[in-house]
Parts: structure tokens; C-alpha cells; sequence
């Protein structure tokens, strides 16, 4: 695979993955989509933005996404984030909602997490690439090996962190975290099909807090 520009942290800890053979494949099919003229997002400067942003021993809370949004001008490498000026997405104004009601928080007016993901919360998405208007692209092609990895790695070698399950898709990837070790927090998705059925009044936000407090761990100021 080529060089990969992540995190030296983060590249020391998967340097395994990606010097594998299923990254190179995966790293032949991107170019090779792009050479077709498909348009794929996030863009490939942005593509390990969650691991920039938060280093490997810097990682308090992890909050795993499916695949990135697939519009234009969304997918920034943050699971469930937007750049400011997008309009936030249903599932994040449904995870406003929730952090208004748990944390009596004035909803944010824009979508961009990245103040999360700089104190320590992984915004980690299954999948980290899609194409253009189709969701789940990218699915099956390499990268929930990839990030399989990120989870385990995270698992062993870290203790105390807090691991946000929304959704079936997260709780089974999430199923290799020891509850021994971390907390674990699972509700339905946030997703307006979904959002109904557990997520609203699940209180994620106090609880990965109070989790926090417990071990002398400095919790998240989610106020954006």
C-alpha cells in the first residue's frame, strides 16, 4: 500500500494492517474507482481525520458510525460530523436532541464535531469511504478489517474508555470490547427509523461522564 498519512500513533499501532494485503487491495480498489470517474467522499486528505485528531493514548470515548455520509460537502472523516456552514444531518439532530435532554445543553446551529474528537473522543466510522449517492459502497471491501483492528488495538492496550453502540451494525462490531475493562453504553440507533426505539432518553452523554469521573479520568465538555 502506499504511504499512508495517519497519526504517528496510530500508524505505529497498525502498521500490521497496512502493510497487509487486504489494504492493498482495498487501497487498488479507491484508485481504480476514481480512475472510473466515481466521485468518493470524504476526500482522501480527510479520510483518517478521526485519527488525526485523536491520537491512540488520548482516547477517552469511541462513538462508531456505520459509513460516511454519502451528499456532497458532508463526509469529513468524523462519524455522524459535518463541516460547519452543512446543514447537521437527521441522525445528528437526533443526537442533539438527546444531548439537550440529557445534559439540558442548548442544541448546537452547526454539525462539526471536531471539538469532541480533539478531547478525546474517537468518531470512528466502520467504513471510511463511499461512493457518491450510494450508501454502503464501500461495505464488504476492506475497511471493517481495518477497523476491527482500531477496536481491538484500542481493547487491549487501553483500559477505562467509554464505547458508544448505536444500533445493531455497532453493537455487533462492538461485541469484541471487554466490558471488564471498558464501559460499555448500546442503545438503538439515532436515526429517525430508529431514534424512537431506545435512543431518545438513553442518556449516553452523562453516563460516558459519570463513567469518566469514576476512574479520575477528565470527562467531555459535549457542549459545541
Amino acid at each position: 500500500m502506499r504511504e499512508v498519512l495517519i497519526e504517528a500513533s496510530w500508524k505505529k499501532k497498525l502498521a500490521e494492517e497496512f502493510s497487509s494485503e487486504y489494504m492493498a487491495s482495498l487501497s487498488l480498489f479507491l484508485r481504480n474507482e476514481k480512475a472510473a470517474g466515481k466521485v468518493i467522499y470524504p476526500a482522501s486528505v480527510d479520510i483518517f481525520t478521526a485519527f488525526k485528531l485523536t491520537p491512540f493514548d488520548k482516547v477517552k470515548v469511541v462513538i462508531l458510525g456505520q459509513d460516511p455520509y454519502h451528499g456532497p460537502n458532508q463526509a469529513h472523516g468524523l462519524s455522524f460530523s459535518v463541516r460547519r456552514g452543512i446543514a447537521p444531518p437527521p441522525s445528528l439532530q437526533n443526537i442533539y436532541k438527546e444531548m439537550s435532554s440529557d445534559l439540558g445543553t442548548h442544541p448546537p446551529v452547526h454539525g462539526n464535531l471536531e471539538t469532541w474528537a480533539k478531547q478525546g473522543v474517537l468518531l470512528l466510522n466502520s467504513v471510511l469511504t463511499v461512493e457518491h449517492g450510494k450508501a454502503g459502497a464501500h461495505v464488504g471491501k476492506g475497511w471493517e478489517r481495518f477497523t476491527d483492528a482500531v477496536i481491538n488495538q484500542l481493547n487491549r492496550a487501553r483500559n477505562n474508555l467509554v464505547f458508544v453502540l448505536w444500533g445493531r451494525k455497532a453493537q455487533q462490531k462492538g461485541s469484541r470490547v471487554d466490558p471488564h475493562r471498558h464501559k460499555i453504553i448500546m442503545s438503538a440507533h439515532p436515526s429517525p427509523l430508529s431514534a424512537y426505539n431506545g435512543f431518545f432518553g438513553s442518556k449516553p452523554f452523562s453516563k460516558a461522564n459519570n463513567y469518566l469521573a469514576t476512574h479520575n479520568i477528565s470527562p467531555i465538555d459535549w457542549s459545541l
